[in-house]
């Protein structure tokens, strides 16, 4: 105990990785926090202590026969229960930076364990305020990190990590792969203590840029648009500062991404191009990625000239890619991720012969577990059937697959590239029974 300040009452770890507990918290429900509390073995007298407040009212906020809420009793509960101020959206309290309480678990490998339970359960909820602004302070404090100099003693473990994520989802809910990428990738900063090699500093940038292009896929892909242009802006920014210009290629060409996907396709040719420039002409996976990322965006400018020399550059790329740039991974090129790119710029193209041939092949290669891969592709095979005419059809691949996801696939990309779909079927449609039930689909 400091001077006259109450001892703290600390939750059980485990809470701050229960989305329905952290769901309470998000919420300000402090009846659920306090009976939350009470539950897991900490007594009203030691809550009304902690959070300056007389048992008897701790034992009624949490009989949801009284409330909390003005600010400086919610700051003494987020102190007295040892909540991080975040979740609460406060500011970070003082002793979240201090050495632990006396209730705490053992110091070794706890704030790194810490913050992955905290990143978890908060993005398990959705991406709630709270959440984004955790992710946007790992962000800020790599950036403060970059421009210092700083570097790194050992890489190998990190490096080791960021190869391993970038196989992808495998499976995994994106929410998990986001808290556990963002967790590594703040553990990159410890390393960053002491001036070490110029060639040290490159592998830690490099390394900082692979991660943060990373999690901004998985922002991208659950439908955060702009966290996912502030993450690659920070995987720019490490990627140049290494000097690896086909990491900076590769960022340039996945942020082009973004605005194709999300309504802004010159912008998307713009960024294609500067990540063309930035890879050279020689057959490397990023300089294949950004040709094909270029055809697809031509393709939505409607500049089909354009689009299909790109479409020809990316093949001619492709062709003479080597064993290792060829991987099925996010930081290489693969066939199957060659052909999911063709199938979305031959589908925007019209042509519809080229694209079922390059969704069939992207499906042969596709994992079973690809599962937003495999959603994006039948949608495209769905545009090109309204391409072709037959709009009922297209609709009603389209609401199988929505149906057919589970929870956490049918916000952002997925649902964005249906709307897409049902943007492009004329009003004269939309009183047909396939078109108004993907409408009302797309609004729940």
């Amino acid at each position: 105990m400091e001077g006259t300040r109450p001892l703290s009452a600390q939750i059980p770890h485990h809470l701050l990785a229960d989305p329905s507990f952290l769901h309470a918290v998000q919420r300000r429900d402090f009846s659920a926090v306090f009976a939350t509390a009470h539950r897991s073995g900490i007594s009203f007298n030691r809550i009304g202590e902690a959070c300056g407040m007389k048992p008897e009212r701790a034992s009624k906020v949490a009989r949801g026969e009284a409330t909390v809420t003005a600010l400086d009793t919610v700051e003494c509960v987020a102190d007295g229960l040892r909540i991080p101020g975040v979740l609460f959206g406060l500011a970070a309290r003082p002793w979240e930076d201090s050495s632990p309480t006396p209730h705490a678990e053992p110091q070794d490998g706890d704030d790194h364990m810490n913050r992955r339970q905290l990143l978890r359960g908060t993005l398990a909820v959705g991406l709630t305020t709270p959440a984004l602004a955790a992710l946007t302070d790992t962000r800020q404090s790599m950036d403060l990190a970059l421009a210092a100099d700083l570097d790194l003693v050992d890489l190998a473990d990190l490096e080791a990590a960021a190869e391993t994520y970038g196989y992808g989802y495998h499976g995994q809910a994106p929410s998990r792969v986001l808290a556990d990428l963002a967790t590594d990738f703040a553990g990159l900063q410890p390393y960053l203590d002491t001036p070490q090699s110029v060639s040290n500093r490159a592998r830690i940038c490099r390394t900082a840029g692979q991660m943060a292009g990373m999690i901004a896929i998985v922002l991208h892909d659950m439908g955060a648009r702009k966290e996912a242009r502030q993450w690659f802006a920070t995987g720019s920014k490490a990627a140049r500062e290494s000097g690896d210009r086909q990491l900076l290629a590769w960022v340039l060409a996945r942020e082009a991404m973004v605005p194709i996907n999300y309504g802004a396709p010159r912008s998307a040719a713009r960024l294609a191009e500067q990540a063309r420039q930035a890879a050279g002409d020689r057959p490397t996976a990023a300089a294949t990625l950004a040709a094909a990322v270029a055809a697809r965006a031509y393709a939505l400018c409607h500049q089909p000239d354009d689009a299909r020399r790109a479409v020809r550059a990316a093949d001619a790329l492709m062709e003479r890619l080597d064993s290792a740039a060829r991987a099925d991974t996010w930081l290489t090129h693969g066939e199957q991720k060659h052909h999911v790119h063709l199938s979305h710029a031959f589908t925007a193209l019209g042509d519809t012969q080229r694209a079922y041939e390059s969704q069939q092949r992207a499906l042969e290669l596709s994992a079973p577990t690809s599962t937003m891969t495999r959603s994006l592709l039948t949608i495209d095979a769905a545009m090109c059937f309204h391409h072709g005419g037959d709009t009922e059809q297209a609709c009603r691949r389209t609401i199988a697959v929505l149906e057919s996801l589970p929870v956490p696939y049918r916000s952002g990309l997925v649902h964005r590239r249906a709307q897409d779909l049902y943007r492009l079927i004329p009003a004269r449609h939309h009183q047909e029974a396939a078109v108004g039930e993907l409408r009302d689909l797309l609004a729940v």
